[in-house]
């Protein structure tokens, strides 16, 4: 899979330093050819020698020597760079755009996919500055991969361990692999939005975004170019999507009209509100007395919206979270909506529904299919769902090719 792939290995001054020496062996053991960049500070942990005897490539380190422009040549040059490990310090100049050693340049000039293991002492890798570093960096579509858990080498037992390079190099191959979503550009939504009443309180619901996460991992492991659009959890994006927060359901509706068009495939998986407040209080309501109205209205119906613009050449899949008549609701959402199919969840069923790691689903088609499921891991139903979306690609495809 990785034989004559291009692969940048960009290492920063890390104690984990010593891991991206066994994930160079592992993939020239792969077949892939591999050029090293470091920063100055690596040389304390592991030595120039080591990188360019086992790459038999020379180390590119510096921008003050004689290769100095190297970085314009290597940007063009690669399939997939990869920073393993990726310290506070490097994730940071890289969100920022800083640019003052040989990676931080290569990072900027590179036209190929960037790929980013962090590694850091647990207080750093929870400090909400590196938060949002890798929320930035997630945001411009690199792939940042999680970190491990567990001892640490300052003594601290917690997030922010390298991945080991067996794992690492099983997200390269994962890259590589020509899934049956390769190609494919899938937008999802997903987690719950929150509608403002004053500074201080809004409107929600007790959506935790799981499933739709779930299923951006899932797309993205098959191939997919995943756009995630999600309002606000407690979630870690995964890794390999494009993510776009929002708060409010106006504004998820702007970052889905946005991207529609360009997408394939199109999962409406967000708890949406359904009414917003007519006015919101720019300072906070004081409690005066016993009762208070709230005059709402109706937000934009997103997945309507959706589905009149859909060309027949999209796939688009609505959620249906019912509490009674829920086939008949679901049905008459499905095609009202002008859906594909529609993912049914019944609050009466016991593990499924909001917040829980698992969900018990049906798959309702247009064609009038009703595939109902057992209770799974949300992972599980994810594999479901997109096992339907991949049978309906491959029918459209079917259909055109009889047309020609």
């Amino acid at each position: 899979m990785l034989k004559n792939k291009k692969i940048i290995l960009g290492v920063s001054g890390s104690i984990a330093a010593y891991k991206a020496v066994f994930l160079l062996r592992l993939l020239k053991k792969a077949g892939a050819e591999v050029k090293v960049v470091t920063t100055p500070s690596v040389s304390h942990f592991v030595g120039n020698l080591t990188f360019s005897s086992l790459s038999g490539q020379e180390v590119f380190e510096g921008l003050w020597n004689e290769n100095w422009s190297e970085h314009v040549s290597l940007g063009t040059w690669a399939d997939l760079m990869v920073v393993a490990p990726a310290t506070a310090n490097t994730m940071a100049k890289m969100a920022h755009g800083l640019c003052d050693n040989a990676l931080t340049a290569v990072f900027l000039a590179a036209r190929c996919p960037v790929m980013i293991a962090p590694a850091m002492d647990a207080d750093m890798m929870i400090h909400p500055r590196t938060r949002k570093n890798l929320e930035i960096l997630s945001g411009d579509g690199h792939i940042v991969l999680p970190t491990g858990e567990g001892f640490l080498a300052s003594g601290l037992h917690g997030p922010g361990r390298l991945l080991e390079p067996e794992e690492i190099m099983e997200r390269i191959e994962l890259f590589f692999s020509a899934g049956p979503l390769k190609g494919k550009k899938l937008m999802i939504t997903a987690g719950p939005t929150r509608e403002a009443i004053d500074p201080v309180r809004y409107i929600s619901n007790h959506s935790s975004g799981k499933m739709g996460y779930a299923i951006a991992e899932e797309a993205a492991n098959l191939g997919a170019e995943v756009t995630l659009i999600s309002g606000p959890t407690n979630l870690t994006p995964p890794a390999n999507v494009h993510f776009v927060p929002v708060i409010s359901s106006e504004e998820m509706f702007l970052a889905t009209q946005k991207v529609a068009s360009e997408q394939d495939i199109m999962i409406m998986a967000a708890a949406v509100s359904d009414y917003t407040p007519a006015e919101v209080a720019t300072q906070k309501i004081k409690k005066k007395s016993d009762n208070m109205a709230i005059e709402l209205k109706k937000t934009t119906d997103i997945l309507k919206s959706v589905g009149q613009n859909k060309r027949p050449d999209q796939v688009l899949v609505g959620f249906a979270l019912e509490t009674e008549h829920e086939k008949d609701n679901a049905k008459k959402k499905l095609l009202g909506k002008n859906l594909d199919f529609i993912v049914l969840n019944s609050l009466r069923d016991k593990g499924a529904g909001f917040s829980h790691d698992t969900n018990k689903v049906t798959i309702m088609d247009r064609e009038g299919r009703v595939q109902d499921f057992p209770l799974k891991s949300k992972q599980l139903v994810a594999k479901d769902i997109l096992d339907k979306v991949i049978s309906l690609l491959e029918k459209t495809i079917k259909t055109h090719e009889t047309s020609l």
